[in-house]
């Protein structure tokens, strides 16, 4: 038989016969052959190391998925003796199963971040780290799906989120101007302690962000008039027990059974469906004004039923308020270490009234610090995705990485923005580990290539967070807010890190707060 035929029946065969490339590729993975090609050679991890001490296996399990850092500390655990791009990029090759790919070099993160999107051929999101949130938000948002679904939400969801909508003058200027007194009202209470105290006071900061964050975006940003008091008591409370129950279920709930088939024999349970009825209340009253026209909602044009639009807008209120609060938290935690920056971003907000962008442009060396903040501690510390068919990527430097049809990438940015190699001394002149805003402001004397500077806080590419404008006027705002009324310094000398959707300061930001003068 001539040889182009047969190559025919196995190309069709990798592409339609169930199972096929499983066993295909059986014979490699037993040998341990590399299944990945070119410059960007990833070197193995395996899948057990017991004498290796490193922290936990490459794979979340119910033991140790609280604990997603540990997880992608593993993958570079010893990594030190491989040499080249080795270092940087690993990957996990079980029998039978698909490979993993991590890595940690922005170039490559770059590279498939622009590949990822609705066009036949490039990489999806790989949805099994979001299986959770599918099954709590629904299966047709933004966050889990792929394809044309993907870009039909996209072009049907995001348009009133884009700078030119958010920021046109009259409109930016009736956000800012709620915004700003929500904020100023919730801080004034604060101040209010401070001053029945006399001098200073200890509090946990975090929970009061998360409190502003929901409250920005159901009243201010959709419209609605939910009490203060219900949104700090109930609503807040539901969605931190959503996002909870999201996590464990994704490892957990292997067969995907929904919460509702659940019988309520724990308390777990029962907390857990209560938590997501009241998800579902809060996604009503913000559904609900609509037809009122309030808020975004006048920016929204389009005839969707409401049923369509639901899975984002609840997306939208979990994983805004989880990564707005997340930005915010970190960003007071590294300036209540950091007396000298906190006096800095004072001299710059003191006399700062209007948050506009164009305001918000003069503010330097506040845009240093939230720059400084996102590369350090990343809301979203990996990106997951899937390559859809047998890929060649290219990095800007001219290095090239094939990737097989099926393979599991996880993007790590938090250690990408935290390696020597990428944010260094060499690089920007200042240790990657150390919280520098400055670092911003010798890379922009240095002239350097906007790709040099990518943190990837808000991803990159097609599939790039929709929420990164309002996102940013929120942060400036809250940070500018309380850096304005307050001095404040740390508890714990230490900033650990805990993960879940996003990530936090494990010490919920606790601080000695006083007044400025």
């Amino acid at each position: 038989m001539p040889d182009s035929w047969l190559g025919s029946c196995s190309a069709f065969a990798k592409d339609h016969v169930p199972g096929y490339r499983s066993i295909a590729r059986l014979p490699r993975q037993l040998l341990g052959r590399n299944p990945f090609r070119g410059d960007v050679k990833p070197t193995r991890v395996p899948l057990f190391s017991f004498s290796s001490g490193r922290p936990t296996t490459p794979f979340p399990h119910p033991w140790n998925y609280r604990e997603p850092i540990r997880i992608l500390d593993t993958y570079f655990w010893g990594v030190e003796s491989e040499e080249g791009s080795g270092q940087h990029n690993r990957y996990l090759d079980v029998p039978g199963l698909a490979p993993v790919l991590i890595t940690r070099d922005p170039g490559v993160i770059r590279a498939i971040s622009k590949e990822t999107g609705g066009r036949e051929g490039q990489f999806d999101r790989d949805t099994r780290p979001s299986k959770g949130i599918a099954r709590a938000t629904g299966k047709d948002s933004l966050l889990y799906a792929n394809g044309p679904t993907w870009k039909r939400q996209k072009k049907l969801s995001t348009p009133p989120f884009g700078r030119s909508s958010l920021f046109q003058p009259e409109q930016f200027h009736e956000f800012e101007e709620t915004f700003r007194h929500t904020v100023r009202k919730r801080l004034e209470v604060i101040r209010e302690r401070l001053e029945r105290s006399g001098s200073s006071i200890r509090v946990e900061v975090e929970p009061e962000i998360k409190a502003v964050m929901l409250e920005m975006l159901v009243n201010n940003f959709f419209g609605a008039e939910v009490e203060y008091e219900l949104i700090r008591d109930r609503y807040v409370p539901a969605l931190d027990g959503v996002i909870e129950f999201i996590v464990r279920d994704t490892v957990v709930n292997l067969l995907g059974v929904p919460l509702k088939w659940l019988p309520g024999l724990s308390k777990r349970i029962v907390a857990s469906k209560a938590a997501h009825q009241a998800f579902e209340e809060l996604t009503d009253l913000v559904i609900a004004q609509r037809q009122a026209g309030t808020g975004l909602w006048k920016q929204f044009k389009s005839d969707a039923p409401d049923a369509l639009i639901r899975s984002n807008i609840k997306v939208f209120l979990a994983g805004a308020l989880e990564a707005t609060t997340s930005y915010a938290s970190w960003a007071l935690s590294h300036l209540a270490r950091n007396e000298a920056s906190q006096e800095k971003v004072y001299q710059e907000v003191k006399d700062l009234e209007d948050y506009s962008p164009e305001n918000l442009e003069t503010a330097t060396y506040l845009g240093h610090v939230l720059d400084e903040t996102l590369r350090l501690t990343p809301s979203l510390y990996f990106l997951p995705r899937k390559a859809t068919t047998d890929t060649w990527i290219e990095t800007t430097s001219g290095s090239t990485l094939w990737i097989p049809k099926g393979t599991h990438i996880l993007l790590d940015v938090w250690h990408a923005n935290r390696h020597e190699d990428h944010w260094g001394v060499n690089v920007t002149g200042h240790p990657a580990i150390e919280f520098v805003p400055e670092r911003w402001e010798d890379l922009s004397q240095k002239e350097c290539n906007a790709r040099d500077l990518l943190h990837f806080g808000f991803g990159h590419g097609p599939r790039f967070c929709p929420g990164k404008n309002l996102g940013q006027m929120e942060v400036a705002l809250v940070v500018g807010a309380f850096v304005k009324l307050f001095r404040f310094r740390a508890v714990n000398p230490e900033n650990h890190a805990r993960a879940g959707v996003s990530t936090k300061p494990a010490d919920g930001v606790e601080i000695d707060l006083e007044l400025r003068k």
